[in-house]
């Protein structure tokens, strides 16, 4: 069976200790911690995880092995984030922003997650980033928050 490979953002990491997002992210990090998703992480968000508390640290240190895949910020990454800046779907200050989701479609994730609604999970700029993908080869990817990623036997109720 194939594991949904999902690129996790820094902010669902910390969602987890977060009132308003912790369900959701805690819900989502039980699903990869019984084999059903493997999380895509990066070298961007690892650098942006050090500065944070340990107990969210410990989320992903704590990830069993074989359900982690890292993943380090290329060249080819580094460009297509630049071709969002020069596209205008973000500006150059969220460089951080632009360089998750580059990693995450140059590494061929089947899935974003992020709490950011912002700067990714945002409908213009989801447009924008799979404008830009197409345009430079890659695919459109889909860009969910955790609370869209529901629970499997929830929807079977519905």
């Amino acid at each position: 069976m194939h594991k949904i490979r999902v690129y996790v953002d820094t902010s669902v990491f910390g969602g987890t200790q977060d009132e308003e997002f912790s369900v959701e992210s805690n819900n989502f990090f039980d699903h990869v911690r019984l084999g059903e998703y493997m999380v895509l992480l990066s070298d961007e968000t690892q650098r942006e995880l050090a500065n944070s508390p340990d107990v969210v640290q410990d989320v992903w240190q704590n990830l069993r092995p074989g359900s982690v895949e890292l993943i380090s910020i290329d060249d080819e990454a580094r460009f297509l984030a630049n071709e969002y800046i020069t596209a205008r779907v973000l500006g150059e200050a969220s460089i951080g922003d632009a360089l998750h989701v580059a990693v995450a479609t140059v590494a061929g994730a089947d899935l974003i997650l992020s709490w950011n609604f912002k700067h990714i999970v945002n409908f213009s700029r989801i447009r924008g980033f799979n404008s830009v993908n197409v345009r430079m080869g890659y695919r459109a990817m889909t860009i969910l928050s955790p609370k869209e990623v529901g629970d499997e036997e929830e929807e079977e109720n519905i």
